[in-house]
């Protein structure tokens, strides 16, 4: 019952819009708060709502699910049926510095290429990223960049990716990026970190994404190996 008419307020809300409290719901629905307490924490498992603390519970917009696969932002949306936007924040060429250098396996006072922008999905902003790339690709590079998928663009230069190591860890949105991401302060992201390389086996992308929690997600496909039945 009680999920039920959740359910029910959902679908009539619009994303973030705020829910009654606990105890309001409790009233109307004749339950103890624990009882709604649980619902709710059933509906932010499952990407329908989420809490924002000392704020209240809120509708989540639409979640986007990520496979496994080596794929563009871009490539993403348009699979889900959602048109791909970009807000560009900053491009420009600079030194790699201590910590890009190494990622890019170029030394700190060489250029590289920066691109700072906010993705959106019909409209409404995903994540924040910034990217890096080695300066031997040429400043254009990143003028096409802004007018399509990056990973379209590097194509176009005869730059083929291939794959790419990746490591997804849970965050939360500091002042800024929460600003850029329309989001609340210290609400929960996934901080994706990838490093891509081309078809020859050399470094072409080091990237820094910080995804929406409640926007996004990854789906995994796992499998268990047979196992080995014992001789008979």
């Amino acid at each position: 019952m009680v999920r039920a008419h959740l359910e029910n307020l959902l679908a009539a809300a619009a994303p973030h819009d705020r829910l009654p409290t606990e105890r309001d719901l409790g009233a109307t629905l004749g339950v103890s708060r624990p009882t709604v307490r649980q619902a709710l924490a059933n509906l932010e498992s499952d990407g329908l709502v989420y809490r924002v603390q000392g704020a209240g519970t809120f509708v989540a917009d639409r979640r986007i699910s990520k496979s496994i696969e080596l794929t563009s932002f871009s490539e993403d949306m348009r699979a889900r049926g959602l048109t791909p936007g970009s807000r560009t924040v900053t491009h420009e060429t600079v030194a790699a510095g201590p910590r890009v250098g190494p990622a890019l396996d170029v030394a700190p006072d060489s250029l590289v290429l920066h691109l700072e922008r906010v993705r959106t999905a019909d409209d409404a902003p995903v994540c924040h990223e910034d990217v890096w790339l080695p300066g031997r690709l040429g400043p254009d590079l990143l003028d096409d960049a802004l007018a399509t998928s990056l990973y379209d663009a590097l194509e176009r230069r005869g730059v083929h990716v291939d794959r790419a190591e990746q490591t997804v860890a849970a965050t939360v949105l500091d002042a800024r990026t929460a600003a850029l991401l329309d989001a609340p302060r210290h609400s929960a992201a996934l901080r994706v970190t990838r490093t891509t390389y081309d078809v020859r086996g050399r470094l072409v992308e080091h990237a820094v994404t910080t995804y929406r929690g409640d926007r996004y997600d990854y789906r995994l496909t796992i499998r268990r190996h047979a196992r080995e039945e014992p001789p008979a």
